[in-house]
C-alpha cells in the first residue's frame, strides 16, 4: 500500500492557513480562522455547520465519492445533487469527495484534521470510530481539537444501535403523543423540528467548546442526542410530569386553537390577558358573555367542557372572513394570527423587513433564493459567500492548502480516491 507524502504549508505567524478567496469581511466575522471538518449529512449536522460558515468558519465538508450527502438525492429534480434541499443547507462550505474505504482516501482525511479545530459529524454512534476518527484517535493527532457528534441517543443505552431520524425522536420523546384533542390520532409534525434543534444544540456545544479552548488551550468531546434535545424542548411539560403526575398539553388549552373561517384560518391564544373569555364573548359578537355560562365560569371547568366551549368557537369562526376576525380578535388585544401558508410567509412583508431571504449565484443552476441566517448581530453579521458546493468541487484546492504536491493529487484522482 503507496503512502501519501504531504508537506506543513507554512504561514505567517499567527495567519491562519489560506482558505479559499475570502473577502475582508468574511476574515472579520466572528468565526474566521476556525476550521472545520465537516462530515454532517441530511439536516441535523448541516444546518449547524452552515451557520458556523455564515459566520466565518473555513468549513470543508467530506461526502462519498458518487453519491454524496444522502439530501443530494432526497427528491427527484431537474438540478439533481444540486437541487434545493441540499443548496438550503450547505452553502459557505468548500466540498471534497473522499473514499474514506482506501487507506489513502483516510490519510488525506487525517492530514485535514491534523490542522482543524473541530470535526463534527451526525453518523449513527460508533461509526467514526471503525473508520478511524473517533475521539480518542484524533485527538491524539491533534490536542486542541474539539470533535462534535451528534447522534440519536448517544453511544450508550438500549436505543444506541438506532439511526437517528426526526419522526422516530418524535415519537420516543413523548412530543407525538401530545395533540389538541384526543380524538385526534398522533402524528408526524411536518417539519424536521428535532433535526433542527439538535443541530443548533450541537452548534452551542460547538462554540462552548471553542470558547474554553480560548482559556485552557485544549480541545474536548462535544455529543448531543436527538433523544436528549427533545427531551429538553419538553422541560416544562417533564418538570411537572416529575414533580405532580400531571401532563401539560400547550396546545390542548380550552380557550386557544386553530378556527376554519369564511376563506382560510386563524390561530386564537386565549391568555396573556385578564377575563379572555369575556374578550372573546365581545369578539366574536355572541349574544351572551359565556363567562356567565356555570360551565365556563372558570380555567377548571372550562377544560371539562372544551368539547362544548370550541363548537361555539368554530360555529362562530365560520361565519367571518379571517381579516374580519384578526381585527376582531386584535381589538380585543388577544393573541392572533391568520394561518399561512409557507408561500404566503415568504412573500410577507414582515420576512423582506427582517432580510430573511437571500440570493447567490450557482456555477450551474443559476440565482438560488434561500433563507438568511436567524442570528443578528450589529457589527459582524452572517454573509453568504458561497453557495452550496458541486460534489468534490473543491478537491484540488483544498488538498493543496493542505500539503498535497500536485502529482499526489492527481495519483489520487487516477485512484479514484478523490471523484
Amino acid at each position: 500500500m503507496s503512502t501519501i507524502t504531504v508537506e506543513t504549508p507554512e504561514a505567517p505567524s499567527g495567519v491562519p492557513t489560506a482558505r479559499g478567496a475570502e473577502t475582508e469581511s468574511a476574515r472579520s466575522l466572528p468565526l474566521a480562522g476556525i476550521k472545520i471538518v465537516d462530515f454532517t449529512q441530511v439536516f441535523m449536522g448541516p444546518s449547524c455547520t452552515q451557520l458556523l460558515g455564515d459566520f466565518g468558519a473555513d468549513v470543508i465538508k467530506i461526502e462519498r465519492p458518487g453519491s454524496g450527502d444522502i439530501s443530494r438525492n432526497s427528491f427527484p429534480d431537474p438540478d439533481g445533487k444540486d437541487n434545493p434541499i441540499f443548496l438550503s443547507i450547505n452553502r459557505n462550505k468548500r466540498g471534497i469527495s473522499v473514499d474514506t474505504r482506501t487507506a489513502e482516501g483516510r490519510e488525506v482525511i487525517a492530514q485535514l484534521i491534523s490542522g482543524a479545530d473541530v470535526v463534527v459529524s451526525n453518523f449513527r454512534a460508533g461509526v467514526m470510530e471503525r473508520m478511524g476518527f473517533g475521539y480518542e484517535e484524533v485527538r491524539r493527532a491533534n490536542p486542541r481539537i474539539i470533535w462534535a457528534s451528534g447522534t440519536g441517543f448517544g453511544p450508550e443505552g438500549p436505543y444506541s444501535h438506532k439511526g437517528g431520524q426526526d419522526a422516530i425522536a418524535q415519537a420516543y420523546s413523548g412530543v407525538m403523543w401530545r395533540r389538541d384533542r384526543e380524538d385526534l390520532p398522533p402524528s408526524i409534525y411536518p417539519t424536521t423540528l428535532c433535526d433542527y434543534i439538535t443541530g443548533m444544540h450541537l452548534l452551542q456545544g460547538i462554540l462552548l467548546a471553542l470558547r474554553t479552548r480560548d482559556v485552557s488551550g485544549v480541545g474536548q468531546k462535544v455529543e448531543v442526542t436527538m433523544y436528549d434535545s427533545m427531551l429538553h424542548l419538553q422541560m416544562q411539560e417533564a418538570c411537572m410530569q416529575l414533580n405532580r403526575g400531571y401532563e401539560v398539553n400547550w396546545g390542548a388549552m380550552p380557550l386557544s386553537g386553530v378556527f376554519e373561517t369564511t376563506d382560510g384560518a386563524v390561530c386564537m391564544v386565549g391568555g396573556f390577558t385578564p377575563d379572555p373569555l369575556l374578550r372573546i364573548s365581545r369578539a366574536l359578537e355572541l349574544d351572551e358573555d359565556l363567562t356567565e355560562r356555570p360551565e365556563f365560569a372558570n380555567l377548571e371547568r372550562q377544560f371539562e367542557n372544551k368539547p362544548a366551549l370550541q363548537a361555539i368557537f368554530r360555529e362562530r369562526f365560520a361565519t367571518g372572513s379571517t381579516a374580519h376576525w384578526t381585527e376582531r380578535l386584535e381589538g380585543e388585544d388577544l393573541l392572533n394570527a391568520p394561518v399561512f401558508t409557507l408561500e404566503q410567509t415568504l412573500a410577507d412583508e414582515q420576512t423582506r423587513v427582517n432580510g430573511m431571504i437571500v440570493e447567490a449565484e450557482h456555477p450551474s443552476v443559476g440565482t438560488v433564493r434561500m433563507l438568511n441566517a436567524p442570528i443578528r448581530l450589529s457589527e459582524t453579521p452572517a454573509s453568504v459567500r458561497r453557495v452550496a458546493p458541486r460534489l468534490g468541487e473543491h478537491n484540488a484546492e483544498v488538498l493543496r492548502e493542505n500539503g498535497f504536491d500536485e502529482e499526489t493529487i492527481l495519483r489520487l484522482q487516477e485512484l479514484g480516491v478523490l471523484r
